[in-house]
């Protein structure tokens, strides 16, 4: 079988590959296995064996090319950040870790297995079976060897074997699991008291010299940020409109191959007598049959209120015969280019003259319009406008490399990139790192314009495409380190702080007051909610703060009271009236909340096994190669 699906293959295939393999090979496997060649520095290394840095910079961005091909929007700070490079070389150790488990325990997977895998795959079905030509041509298409890819394959298969193996070992008695579910919906009918830290605000007051005393003692906590003036470029497809045009003939060209999309959302209702003819049909009998409809379409003219009794007595279209001919509403290009045209041409109540079309002779009635229509002279400014920009994007994608390359070869200055590409340099006033994320909606460029590069070095940062069709490069033009605050700024909010404090605190005395006398029995004056009955899944608007503790509440005796303090914002008691633990959902729903149960178990497993195989290694990290800039 593997002979077979060899034959006429070879090279690399990238793309696709992500879809065929399960996710963890696809982001961390593809090109370990593809080259081994890597590279000298080393990210990290396991009992001394490297792990390079192509390796781990090819796994990076394929995990980047992945999670963006799934159609979700991607934050782009998060596929910048240290904690997602870092998560992705912990894949590629746990890889690592787990083939070196498969060669001591010497897991196999068969040639058998491994054809029977192949054949399998969706990707290359055809008509619900293997294909071998559209394996051939995928393969061949995008450049993969078969033997390597078998190689791939069959390692990860061997990898799913030892997950499989683990997750096999996973056993809940079901008396655990009915626990466990009937914890998971429980339900609990509860009330909420608040002491509210506001309440107490009037009864306290602070001192100037409390103010003072706090200030010198927690100055480090009252510091300006530093903050960054930039000079900036922005690249932008909206920017290079006016750089493009667009003729009248490419709109009417546009208009007409898309008619559908511009002729607005008006739908049409109508009803016919047909009268047929075959497609192959002689001169001959379609004269009869135009006879035919003459002398129908004559009497309908006569009596126009009889139009839906004709239909039914002389249409020979069968599915609209028996309604009177009604076809219901329909739009521009649901219907046959003649009866469209006649039909998008009447007004209500109006009847055509004999319609001809491939499937015989028509007479229409307009019975209805909705919506609204678009002819070209309303619809070409809209079409115009798209047009350009189209154009402006296509620009933009062919500059914006060439816009990078300049910024970073010519990092010294801004002013050559603004000159080659057009583009008018702007400053920005003083901004902090967050203002700057803020402000141009991008983690990246903000980090960049604060780095000893940027700043020290006096570089331009590199383009970052801060949002899609916008590229922005920024240097440094004037920097403001961080700094103490004076007192003045600042003794405002001090004295607020050291006022909602001492709030707190009262509330606090009052709640605990309160909730040690409702525990003794005793009648509190407390303002309680109206009782809601919640679960671990519905919250009936109670706060976060109410369900993180309302299940926390010994129930043996009822009600139960339990209460909780949130800084600044004061003293929560709950009242729980009653518990229901009795299991309402559906068999198929516990069934299935029990093999959540398992899976989880059986996660828990296999990260425990993994966490077995890294204490009896030697784990070493690159901090420095991986966290640094350009490791990718």
């Amino acid at each position: 079988m593997l002979e077979a699906l060899r034959k006429h293959t070879q090279g690399w295939m990238a793309k696709i590959i992500l879809a065929l393999i399960v996710v963890p090979f696809a982001l961390f496997g593809i090109d370990s296995y593809l080259n081994q060649a890597g590279g000298q520095v080393a990210v990290a290394k396991i009992d001394g064996h490297k792990i390079s840095l192509q390796e781990y910079s090819n796994a990076v961005e394929n995990a980047r090319n992945y999670m963006q091909s799934q159609g979700e929007k991607v934050d782009t700070a998060l596929l910048e950040s240290p904690a997602f490079k870092q998560s992705i070389l912990d894949g590629i150790i746990t890889r690592r870790l787990v083939e070196g488990a498969i060669q001591d325990y010497r897991f196999r997977i068969s040639d058998e297995q491994l054809s029977q895998h192949i054949v399998d795959m969706p990707e290359f079905q055809s008509n619900g079976k293997f294909s071998e030509d559209t394996y051939n041509q995928l393969l061949s298409q995008n450049k993969l060897t078969p033997a390597k890819f078998e190689q791939g394959v069959r390692k990860d298969l061997t990898v799913q074997q030892v997950r499989d193996g683990l997750s096999n070992l996973v056993f809940m008695p079901k008396s655990v699991a009915e626990q466990s579910l009937m914890s998971e919906f429980e339900q609990r009918e509860v009330s909420v008291a608040d002491v509210k830290v506001n309440d107490f605000l009037s009864q306290v007051t602070v001192t100037p010299e409390q103010v003072q005393a706090y200030y010198n003692q927690h100055k480090t906590k009252f510091i300006a940020p530093a903050k960054a003036k930039i000079q900036f470029a922005l690249l932008s497809a909206a920017g290079l409109v006016g750089q493009v045009s667009v003729s009248d003939e490419e709109v009417k060209q546009e208009y007409e191959a898309n008619a559908a999309k511009y002729q607005g959302n008006e739908q049409r209702q109508a009803s016919h007598i047909l009268i047929g003819f075959n497609s192959n049909a002689s001169a001959q009998e379609k004269a009869a049959a135009k006879e035919k409809a003459e002398a129908i379409l004559k009497q309908v003219k006569a009596h126009p209120q009889s139009f839906e009794k004709f239909a039914i007595e002389n249409s020979q279209d069968t599915g609209s015969a028996s309604k009177g001919g009604d076809l219901g509403s329909f739009g521009r290009g649901a219907m046959v280019k003649p009866f469209e045209d006649a039909v998008f041409s009447m007004k209500v109540g109006d009847i055509s003259d004999l319609v001809e079309s491939e499937f015989g002779y028509h007479i229409i009635k307009l019975t209805g319009i909705t919506g609204e229509s678009s002819d070209f002279d309303s619809a070409k400014l809209k079409i115009k406008a798209e047009l350009l920009f189209q154009k402006a994007q296509a620009k933009y994608a062919e500059m914006a490399d060439d816009f990078g390359n300049t910024v970073y070869e010519q990092s010294g200055s801004l002013e050559p990139v603004a000159k080659k590409f057009n583009v008018q340099l702007q400053t920005s006033p003083a901004m902090s790192k967050d203002e700057i994320a803020k402000f141009f909606k991008s983690d990246r460029l903000a980090t960049l314009v604060f780095s000893d590069e940027v700043l020290k070095e006096k570089r331009n940062t590199e383009a970052v495409e801060v949002s899609p069709n916008n590229l922005v490069a920024a240097r440094v033009v004037e920097y403001t380190p961080e700094a103490p605050r004076n007192f003045d700024e600042v003794k405002g909010g001090i004295e607020s702080l050291l006022k909602l404090e001492a709030a707190g605190k009262l509330a606090q005395q009052k709640g605990e007051a309160m909730l040690a006398d409702l525990k003794a029995g005793k009648q509190v004056n407390a303002d309680w909610i109206p009782p809601v009955t919640i679960d671990r899944r519905n919250a009936q608007g109670l706060t976060d703060g109410v369900m993180r503790n309302v299940f926390k509440v010994n129930t043996h005796t009822l009600p139960a009271y339990y209460g909780f303090n949130e800084a600044n914002k004061g003293y929560t008691v709950i009242k729980v009236i009653s518990v229901n633990q009795k299991l309402k959902d559906t068999p198929e729903v516990a069934d299935k909340a029990y093999k959540a149960y398992e899976a989880a178990l059986g996660a828990e497993m296999s990260h425990a096994y993994v966490a077995s195989l890294k204490a009896k290694k030697n784990i070493q990290f690159n901090a420095k190669v991986l966290l640094s800039k350009g490791n990718e």
